[in-house]
């Protein structure tokens, strides 16, 4: 015999073939297994201890998998989609991963049977085309307008929420605050950017009850001076600054010598008029208020008080966007080039409150802001970050349907109807692709048949009565009601589905069931050549992007 030929190195581990899918398949269904209990109203939470001891408690499929480590590669890949799920529509991030699990599950059989992967992503596409038709054919338009039926869609969207039991304190909150920033970008088309123009602050304290939507914005912020400033200001003229009301200080370290002692003074009245000259230009605008973003020194101070004008020094450049929105203001990178169309006068009072022990600056009351601040209040840390998780989800699908007005119901009702409909059409596929196709209809039943689960009541008794209902496509909007497990007509029960929440989630989790599946090879322990001397590679610099601007770290340059 010849002797073997080694060529992978020892240290390289490679699967192949069938093994590999199966230890997919395993891995999503793991995955899948984790968050399948928090899906639906009678939802169960988790609790994450992290790294630090810090514990998360929520339902929200996302921020369970983020908190997660993985060790599995096809696991970590189930665990983008919901990411990409929440970036993209921000509802819909537990239902990704179960479906997508449940596709991986049915397709173990026809793996099992030597069907070719491709062959089974070939079916699976067809079937994805079908079901987005027929979610095209239930659709039902909604006129974005009526406050109580935009309620009902954004409350069946938190009703299997942690906060569902607060009625409908966070939808309310939701709808106010979308409907606040939305701006018509023409064609109808109306454009809501929630990170930006609005701003979550949470207050330990008080309770849920008191959490409220302010017509404006609110700092974490007190004046510069509280004693001699004003602390309440009806109509303010507001001035946004971008620049330091200070003394430039020479670059890195300036030596100046000084031969006459009047010299000294010379250069202290220079730095004095140089400050109230800035003061000056600002005061010609009588203004009430005066924020920047970078200091502001004593001497200015003084100035501004003895005008009467309230100053705050040192706010985030994202707050000062929101104020910029808010007030109608423009923001000013040099006190020169001030103007009159600059000053912001849309606001209709300018407070500092005292709430808990700090102080917050409110500047509420607009006329026609563009940005907002959602105010909460809670008992605890965990519970206000529960409620901002929420809020955050509800506001997403508040966004979705100011831009694309459309319904199909919830409860399961969806899922059901587009099973059965491609159950009907697979009879009508050629050859061998008509197993994976009507597989991928029943792995649709995956939703209500969970939520049935989490009801508590008799699942399989109550799938067939559904799949009864829904044989021939017809009767679309039957589903289970989550908090009882009844079934009933989503219409009458309220329930309802975001449209382009739905799309999303099937075409995520179809397409990454087939990219799982199209894996037919792993090889792991590849190790990247080390230069020499340079021993162990340094770990990533951190890159901040716009999202943590609020996090106040500024990066060594």
């Amino acid at each position: 015999m010849h002797a073997p030929v080694l060529v992978l190195k020892d240290s390289l581990k490679r699967e192949s073939g069938t093994k590999v899918h199966h230890a997919n398949i395993q891995a999503s269904k793991a995955v899948a297994d984790i968050i399948r209990t928090t899906l639906g109203p009678r939802s169960m939470l988790k609790m994450l201890l992290d790294a630090a001891g810090g514990i998360v408690v929520t339902n929200d499929g996302n921020a369970i998998l983020r908190e997660l480590d993985l060790a599995h590669p096809a696991a970590k890949s189930m665990i983008e989609l919901s990411r990409t799920q929440d970036e993209e529509v921000g509802d819909g991030t537990t239902s990704v991963i179960v479906l997508a699990g449940e596709m991986l599950h049915v397709a173990e059989a026809f793996i099992d049977k030597n069907y070719h992967p491709t062959v089974i992503c070939r079916a699976y596409n067809k079937a994805l085309e079908d079901a987005v038709a027929v979610l095209d054919k239930i659709t039902m338009p909604i006129d974005t307008k009526d406050r109580s039926t935009m309620l009902g869609l954004v409350k069946s969207c938190i009703g299997t929420k942690f906060t569902s039991q607060f009625g409908d304190l966070i939808a309310d909150l939701a709808i106010d605050a979308t409907q606040t920033v939305g701006v018509d970008i023409g064609q109808g088309l109306r454009e809501v950017d929630i990170k930006k123009y609005i701003k979550v602050e949470k207050v330990p304290g008080g309770q849920l009850e008191d959490s409220k939507v302010l017509k404006g914005v609110m700092i974490n912020k007190d004046v510069v001076a509280p004693g001699k400033m004003k602390r309440k200001i009806v109509n303010p003229r507001i001035i946004l600054l971008d620049c330091p009301l200070e003394y430039k200080k020479g670059e890195n370290q300036t030596n100046a010598e000084l031969v006459r002692e009047e010299d000294w003074e010379v250069l202290l009245k220079m730095e004095e008029e140089y400050i109230e000259n800035l003061c000056m230009q600002i005061l010609k605008f009588k203004p009430d208020l005066v924020i920047t973003e970078k200091g502001l020194s004593d001497l200015a101070c003084h100035y501004l008080s003895k005008a009467g004008v309230s100053a705050i020094r040192r706010v985030r450049k994202t707050d000062n966007n929101r104020i910029a929105k808010a007030s109608g203001a423009v923001i000013v990178n040099r006190p020169d080039e001030l103007q009159e169309s600059d000053v912001g006068t849309g606001a209709g009072l300018f407070e500092v409150k005292k709430i808990g022990d700090e102080f917050f600056a409110f500047i509420v009351d607009c006329k026609d802001p563009k940005a907002c601040t959602v105010l909460l209040r809670g008992a605890s840390k965990d519970l206000l970050n529960e409620v901002e998780r929420n809020l955050q989800d509800a506001m997403s699908v508040a966004r979705n349907i100011i831009k694309n007005p459309k319904l199909v119901p919830g409860g399961g009702a969806t899922e059901l109807t587009v099973s059965a409909t491609l159950k009907q059409k697979s009879s009508s596929v050629e050859g061998i692709e008509k197993w994976p196709y009507e597989a991928a209809a029943i792995a649709f039943e995956a939703i209500p048949r969970t939520l049935a689960q989490n009801c508590g009541v008799n699942v399989i008794r109550t799938m067939t009565s559904l799949q009864g209902k829904h044989a021939n496509g017809e009767n679309a909007w039957i589903g289970i009601d989550g908090n009882t497990g009844a079934i009933a007509d989503m219409k009458e029960r309220k329930i309802w589905d975001a449209y382009n929440v739905k799309a999303q989630t099937f075409k995520t989790a179809i397409e990454a069931a087939c990219m799982l599946l199209r894996i037919d090879d792993i090889v792991s322990g590849i190790k990247k050549k080390l230069a020499p001397g340079a021993g162990q590679a340094p770990s990533k610099p951190k890159v901040e992007t716009e999202a943590d601007a609020d996090g106040e770290q500024i990066l060594p340059d």
